[in-house]
Order: C-alpha cells, then structure tokens, then sequence
C-alpha cells in the first residue's frame, strides 16, 4: 500500500481538522505537507466552504492536486482555476429553502453557486459564519439568486438546530433528490442526492489517473464520513465527533488544535519505502 510515495495522496478537511479554531494553520502542519509533497507525495483539501471562502489559503495552503469544495459539489483546479467536476441541487431546492425560512424565520441560510455566497435570510448565526469564511455575502431574496446551487447551508445556535432538523425530517420525503448533513453543531446543509466528500474524492482520483493510490483522509465531523470510508486508511483527530470516530479506522491521540495533519503525515513516512 506505501510502497511508493508518489502514489500517496493525503486529503484533510479544513475546519476543525487542518484548521485549528484560531483558522490559522499551524507551522507544523504547513512544514509537514510541504515535506510530503517534496518527496513526491500529493496534498489535497476537502471543504464545505465556497470558492470563496478558500481562497484566502490558496497562498499560504499549497497542494499539488485539485480539491474538493462545498462538501462534494465541485471538484476545483487551483493551478488552472477551473472546475473539473461539478453537480448541482435540483430546482426543488428553493422550494424547500423558501420553506424553512418562512416556517424558521430565525434559520439563517445562504446559497452557494459558483460566482459569490448569497443570502436570503441573514441571522446572527449567518453573519458569524459569514465572518469566519471572511466572505462578504450577497443579500437578497432566493428568486434573486443564479441558477446552478452547489449547496444550501442553513445556521442556527447548536442547542437550536434540532429545530431545523426535525422540520425538514418531516418534508423531505417530498424531496427525495436531495441529501442532508450536519456540519457542525451549528449548521445543517442540502446537498444534491448522493453527493458528498466521498463520491467526490472519486471523482477526484478518475478525473487525475489516480485510481492506484492509496488516498489517506483525514476529517473531523459528519460530512467526513464518506470521504474517510472511500479512502484507503481514514483518520480522525481526538476532537472529532463519535460518528467520524466509528468510522475512522485510525483515530489520533491529538487534536486538530495539536498539528493532527502533522501527525498523520509522520504516519505516512514511517509506512512508506522512501
């Protein structure tokens, strides 16, 4: 499985797993990917966030292979700042979203296309998340947004959540072409049906000839799952949630506020035949 670091890709989350709570990379961590891919090894990142809301690493984070954005829904070339994979919600997706908003008046939410971060419902919790990804959201009704939604992401205060949860619970039969996810404590997301960090990374390896690497991954929370199962070996840092935990096949003594990524690329050069 490691008998050549050139077919090694490691691919992390960001937040919460390569990204301590500062979301500033640690120089361990940035040293540690740096010297994997010096010796031939491939670096990739899988996010929930928008074009947008990366950018802002994409000078400080070097990768030498495309990543994953908005949990599955776009498969993006840094080098050639292109998409090489893309899948979008069905048009009932604004059904649904004008629904929750109306029925949850406090569910904060925004759409994510290709062109900016729209918002056509702005809470407390939707500006936070918007000042976290350092992204200045557009603010407008859903008739108003363009057309082609990677994902919808709706906010609310972790202990309120479930609230969110248990209304589209009872609707989403109605809307069988869409996938839900809990991001984090705070945030719960549409996603078009099948789509996930997991089928994207196969995408990923098909769309680069990678189909003979072993892929390692490393995530934290829900939307990981898939990823960490469609990899070869997945990690998890101590601080992830029981779910990742489970489906982990290695989890860390460390978390990702202790340079976890550093660790796993330890890991791999103690496996490998340099």
């Amino acid at each position: 499985m490691f008998e050549d670091i050139t077919k090694v890709l490691l691919i992390t989350d960001m937040d919460g797993t390569f990204l301590p709570n500062s979301k500033i990379p640690s120089e361990r961590n940035l040293k540690a990917v740096n010297e994997l891919m010096r010796r031939g090894g491939r670096f990739s990142i899988a996010t929930g966030r928008s074009l947008q809301a990366s950018q802002l690493y994409f000078e400080s984070v070097s990768v030498n292979c495309p990543i994953i954005m908005c949990n599955g829904g776009m498969v993006y070339d840094i080098v050639n700042q292109r998409q090489i994979y893309d899948v979008y919600l069905p048009e009932s997706a604004k059904v649904l979203v004008k629904r929750v908003i109306t029925d949850i008046p406090l569910a904060g939410c925004e759409v994510l296309p290709i062109d900016a971060v729209y918002v056509p419902n702005m809470t407390e919790m939707e500006r936070a998340h918007c000042d976290i990804c350092q992204v200045e959201p557009v603010i407008c009704s859903v008739d108003e947004i363009p057309p082609d939604w990677y994902k919808v992401l709706f906010a609310r205060e972790p202990e309120k959540l479930g609230e969110i949860v248990e209304y589209v619970e009872k609707v989403k039969d109605a809307y069988k072409d869409i996938d839900f996810v809990i991001s984090a404590p705070m945030y719960y997301e549409m996603l078009p049906k099948g789509i996930s960090k997991g089928s994207a990374l196969n995408e990923l390896k098909r769309a680069c000839g990678m189909e003979d690497y072993t892929v390692i991954a490393v995530g934290d929370y829900n939307n990981d799952i898939e990823m960490l199962e469609t990899a070869d070996i997945g990690f998890c840092p101590s601080n992830a949630v029981r779910d990742v935990k489970a489906a982990a096949d290695i989890v860390l003594d460390v978390s990702c506020e202790q340079d976890a990524i550093a660790k796993v690329v330890e890991y791999i050069f103690d496996k490998v035949h340099i």
